[in-house]
């Protein structure tokens, strides 16, 4: 086994005939082979992927989910990109751009003879349109929580964009922003043919290195090679199929079989299963998360601050690790991962305290065993929660030790997301994987009001308003002060109990070149390809 850093046993009947009918055994109409074994004499030119669960639409700019970010990356390309494996920018459809002196104004220079996958021409006007088009409507979550509304509110950090120019496009921002170039970089502000936008949640079309071919709802998403890609030579891959195999353990033993080529989510304690396996590589994913579990601050009883401080205090985060992480996290204190510029270190945990629980909960006005609370979690593992139905029995006992009884809840991925965005889940386990490398990215996103991905409903002005201070400083230093003190107010207000940040595994075929996981956890496979 070769273990690179950077940064149930049976199948269904249809998944295992899904899977089979990828592998290197089939040949394309050119004769070379395409996917699975690696023995094959051929050079394989397809890349099955294997994860937990499907997309919940192909249009990026209207989800929040890792599983859409994963295809759509391949078929759209955004203005800046992430190099390979880290959150430095490079160019992708613009190849140049430049601040004003006081970061409130910004010209991109767009990259020339690049065309849509209907045919259509990619230009400034292009750009526009798609901008215009988040900022109408709240169905854009995304766009509300990285430039802080839509249309004309004046929380909408981008006040007008301009096609200056055939291939030159301005932003002209209402105040100065630190991470704006970040954000442009991310996967929900990927660009879109104008005349698909009625249609890309089903039928995509951007300027990316693949397109759509088919996609077998919970099943399977095939794209195929974007003939046309303004990158010379690339992508390597005819193909791509990514198929659902929601248990971890089955996805491990398909890449095992020879099956598929790559897979996410593989189990801490399946790591030793591979280490003599000298056909599998394992990729280690860098630790931009965290999971954590959401208390709704507007409803009872979590409405009280003294209830979020006792449940704090009441799991026993150690335990999760040493149980279902297997040593590859670290407790979370914080929101904000330590990697991050602007972590405070400094912040004292909420130490696992059971009797410290039930004297917050006898204070605020609750007697042993009178709380009664629906606890949720998703079907199936992420990222940063490879056994979530295990972990929430785990919380679950722990609130039982401090007199709360917990209910389990679950519902399939796509609707506990939507549940999660309307404030129907009271308490329940989630996480978030960072977009771009930046603070405001963790604690905006997830804590500022009116975020579409505050999940908690948290609300503290005094936080908002240093939360603005940091976007509009653009010097490191300072704004790292700022966010030290937001983790200090939102520590205090234990809006959420942050759980831990998770370095997780990912495992290929040795044959596998190209591929470096993202810390934003969808990477482009534009660059992937097996040695021959």
């Amino acid at each position: 086994m070769k273990k690179t850093w950077i940064g149930s046993l049976l199948f269904s009947v249809v998944a295992a005939a899904s899977i089979a009918g990828c592998s290197s055994d089939d040949t394309g109409s050119e004769g070379e082979a395409e996917g699975g074994d690696s023995g094959s004499e051929e050079t394989q030119d397809t890349l099955v992927f294997a994860r937990g669960a499907d997309s919940t639409s192909l249009d990026p700019a209207k989800e929040t989910d890792g599983e859409t970010f994963y295809v759509t990356q391949q078929i759209y390309d955004t203005l800046i990109q992430y190099e390979d494996g880290t959150t430095e920018l490079e160019p992708a459809l613009a190849t140049d751009w430049e601040a004003s002196e006081d970061g409130s104004e910004f010209t991109l220079e767009l990259r020339e003879g690049v065309t849509f996958h209907d045919g259509t021409e990619f230009n400034a006007e292009a750009v526009v349109a798609n901008f215009e088009r988040w900022m109408e409507s709240e169905d854009y979550v995304y766009y509300g929580s990285m430039f802080g509304g839509y249309g004309d509110d004046e929380d909408n950090i981008i006040d007008n964009v301009e096609a200056t120019d055939k291939y030159e496009v301005t932003f002209t921002l209402r105040d100065s922003s630190a991470p704006f170039l970040k954000n442009l970089a991310m996967s929900p502000f990927a660009i879109a043919s104008p005349e698909a936008f009625d249609t890309l949640e089903e039928d995509p079309v951007g300027t990316g290195p693949f397109t759509l071919d088919n996609w077998s709802r919970n099943d399977s998403i095939t794209l195929n090679k974007n003939e046309e890609y303004w990158v010379e030579g690339k992508p390597h891959l005819n193909r791509i199929i990514f198929q659902v195999i929601p248990d971890n353990s089955s996805r491990l033993t398909a890449l095992q079989n020879g099956e598929v080529d790559l897979i996410d989510g593989v189990n801490p304690s399946d790591q030793s299963k591979i280490e003599d396996d000298a056909n599998i590589e394992v990729f280690m994913r860098p630790p931009l998360n965290v999971a954590y579990m959401p208390m709704n601050n507007e409803e009872d009883p979590f409405d009280d601050p003294l209830v979020r401080q006792a449940v704090n205090h009441a799991i026993d985060k150690q335990s999760l690790i040493d149980s279902f992480y297997e040593g590859n996290a670290e407790p979370a204190k914080n929101m904000l991962p330590p990697t991050i510029n602007g972590y405070n270190d400094d912040i004292e945990p909420y130490e696992y305290d059971p009797d410290q629980a039930k004297e917050l909960l006898e204070e605020a006005g609750y007697e042993e065993g009178e709380l009664t609370i629906n606890l949720w979690t998703m079907d199936n593992p992420r990222p940063y929660m490879p056994a979530p139905q295990k972990i929430a029995e785990s919380i679950q006992k722990d609130l039982d030790d401090i007199g709360v009884t917990a209910s389990i809840q679950t519902i399939d991925w796509s609707t506990y997301l939507e549940k999660a965005q309307n404030g129907e889940m009271p308490a329940f386990l989630i996480g978030w994987i960072g977009d771009n490398g930046d603070a405001d990215n963790f604690l905006y996103t997830l804590l500022g009001t009116g975020s579409g991905n505050n999940y908690s409903n948290y609300s503290n002005e005094e936080v908002d308003e240093v939360l603005k201070q940091a976007q509009a400083e653009t010097d490191e230093d300072a704004r790292a002060e700022l966010y030290y003190e937001a983790q200090e107010l939102i520590h205090e207000d234990a809006p959420v109990v942050p759980l831990v940040h998770y370095e997780s595994i990912m495992a290929g075929v040795d044959t596998l070149e190209g591929y470096k996981p993202a810390p934003t956890g969808s990477e482009r496979f534009t660059n992937v390809k097996f040695s021959e």
